[in-house]
């Protein structure tokens, strides 16, 4: 385990019942104990550099029941503190909302997309630039990560670089150019067990994207082992 300290930056209502498994899937993929990682709502609170003191590292994921695409005064409150997170310069890990509200905050385009809607395992593939990457070099130039998502970024913001694709979803991941930030549209914290946990909590994702009963569902879904070492790549080549 690393002794690193960690900020998970959450959007979730007080009765979600993911918030506390977020933070268990979150200290596996980190490699470090759940008492390493602190919590931020960023639903409620405006973030300042002050919260960013005590940490080494943050990570943003899923949101449960809110879009990035929203219009509503939380949203563009969360908009100015993404951007302070990422003028901080700390190390950033985001997936899923997190992946398409930093590229909002950054001058990117994040739409409403359910026909291109994406739940359970899909494959992915490395673009020239990732196979040259440091973190994603690492992995396979194919491999299957675990995605459930309505909206995706049809832009990305100016200084970025494009690292994963795939058929359906053109972007899947991508760096700042200038500041050690990566995004993921999937979610490299979950396993294919914490997937399955996930979808159970959020019975309405099955019935609206993927359009067949949970059982079905379940025996559908892979194991993508090479997603679940993103987040370990990306502390030993950006944050260590």
């Amino acid at each position: 385990m690393n002794d690193y300290r960690f900020l998970l930056i959450q959007i979730r209502d007080a009765d979600d019942p993911i918030r506390e498994q977020e933070i268990a899937c979150f200290a596996t993929a980190l490699d470090c104990p759940a008492s390493s990682i602190g919590v931020f709502d960023l639903l409620n609170t405006e973030l300042q550099s002050s919260h960013l003191i005590n940490y080494d590292m943050v990570v943003i994921g899923g949101s449960g029941r809110y879009s990035v695409t929203s219009e509503a005064p939380w949203m563009y409150k969360a908009l100015v503190s993404l951007q302070r997170l990422l003028d901080s310069g700390k190390p950033v890990f985001a997936s899923c909302w997190g992946f398409q509200a930093l590229a909002r905050a950054a001058g990117g385009q994040v739409i409403h997309d359910l026909e291109n809607a994406e739940l359970g395992t899909h494959h992915v593939f490395l673009t020239d630039a990732g196979k040259q990457d440091p973190v994603f070099s690492q992995l396979p130039e194919s491999f299957l990560a675990y995605m459930g998502h309505e909206d995706r970024v049809i832009e990305l913001p100016p200084g970025t670089t494009l690292l994963a694709t795939n058929s359906r979803v053109a972007q899947q991941a991508f760096r700042f150019d200038h500041r050690p930030v990566y995004c993921t549209q999937f979610h490299p914290e979950l396993t294919l067990d914490s997937l399955h946990k996930r979808i159970e909590a959020y019975p309405e994702y099955c019935e609206r994207i993927a359009k067949i009963p949970f059982d079905e569902f379940r025996r559908q879904c892979e194991p993508g082992p090479e997603s679940e070492s993103i987040l370990r790549y990306f502390i030993k080549h950006v944050v260590g």
